[in-house]
């Protein structure tokens, strides 16, 4: 009875890990494309070991496509967290339930079944990205880390270059039409709010 009890928990845990719920909402949460401009950037951020510098001031409304926690690698400490963010037609819960949306190595990936792409490949580039996040405070980082899948976030901050130990760099995409290596957002927050969507 016992072993069964444990299996009964071990399947019950791996369904709530593995499976993840169909969008629900209508419309467009996050009509807007993000906005951006170069005007009075302020000076490059100490960080620790790290110097940021903006490169563009940068917000957005989003709905978060798929979000990847990393605790390991060499940009951990500075960006816990990449969100695959999603605007505009990229915001539709049809849309988005068509797509298999996954993110690993600092990538995010998306695919669509034998029906085919709910949208052009170009419109899914153009209204979704891959946003290495950096939060500016401690209390941010904590909020930031809270953020789940399907929930609307806004986002404020700036796109910004890191340089770090060892070498290290980062250089955000200033557009929102790239794909592949490069193609990322690095954004530095210092504002953000977040709700589930219904």
């Amino acid at each position: 009875m016992k072993k069964w009890l444990l299996f009964a928990a071990l399947a019950a845990f791996a369904w709530g890990f593995f499976h993840k719920p169909e969008a629900g909402w209508k419309g467009l949460p996050a009509e807007r494309d993000p906005q951006q401009d170069t005007q009075q950037l302020p000076a490059p951020i100490n960080y620790g070991d790290y110097t940021v510098t903006p490169l563009a001031r940068y917000a957005l409304k989003a709905v978060v496509l798929s979000r990847s926690r990393y605790r390991n690698d060499a940009s951990a400490e500075i960006a816990p967290l990449d969100l695959a963010l999603g605007w505009g037609s990229m915001s539709s819960a049809s849309v988005i339930n068509e797509l298999t949306i996954s993110q690993s190595g600092r990538w995010y990936e998306y695919s669509w079944g034998s029906q085919g792409s709910p949208l052009e490949p170009d419109d899914i580039a153009r209204h979704s990205a891959n946003t290495h996040c950096l939060p500016a405070t401690p209390e941010l980082r904590s909020r930031l880390l809270a953020v789940r899948r399907h929930d609307l976030v806004a986002l404020s901050g700036y796109l910004v270059a890191v340089s770090g130990p060892d070498g290290f760099t980062w250089r955000s995409s200033l557009s929102r039409d790239d794909t592949g290596g490069g193609a990322c957002e690095v954004m530095w927050i210092t504002a953000l709010e977040s709700a589930p969507l219904k």
